[in-house]
């Protein structure tokens, strides 16, 4: 599950980043989240993760693009701050269920001070 924690992370760290959220999203899914299977992750997630990589696959491309940027592409933008809301809630998850020596506390630390 530690994957899972890193990718969601990266995932949130894009997401807080500046720039349009439908650039933002299109980012934190392709480059964190893309690539995750369910086994890596929470049992409780994986039916939400599975209905947002659907989300993320809905549109049909045009020639020259992929289905995530054709599915973000044709969102609102209160459609993409919704899914940019799901994902750092699905973070939120996956941290809570982490044990061990990766404290969450730390992560929440790091963020603020990356702020400062």
């Amino acid at each position: 599950m530690f994957i899972a924690w890193e990718k969601f992370h990266s995932a949130t760290v894009a997401l807080a980043r500046s720039g349009p959220i439908k650039q933002r999203l299109f980012n934190a899914y392709v480059n964190h989240l893309a690539t995750l299977d369910a086994e890596q992750m929470p049992r409780e997630l994986r039916e939400d993760f599975g209905g947002l990589t659907r989300a993320m696959h809905a549109v049909r491309p045009l020639p020259g693009e992929d289905a995530v940027r054709a599915t973000i592409r044709k969102m609102s933008d209160g459609d993409a701050n919704r899914h940019a809301v799901q994902i750092v809630n699905m973070f939120c998850t996956v941290a809570r269920s982490q044990s061990g020596p990766r404290a969450v506390p730390s992560a929440v630390v790091q963020l603020y001070a990356a702020e400062g």
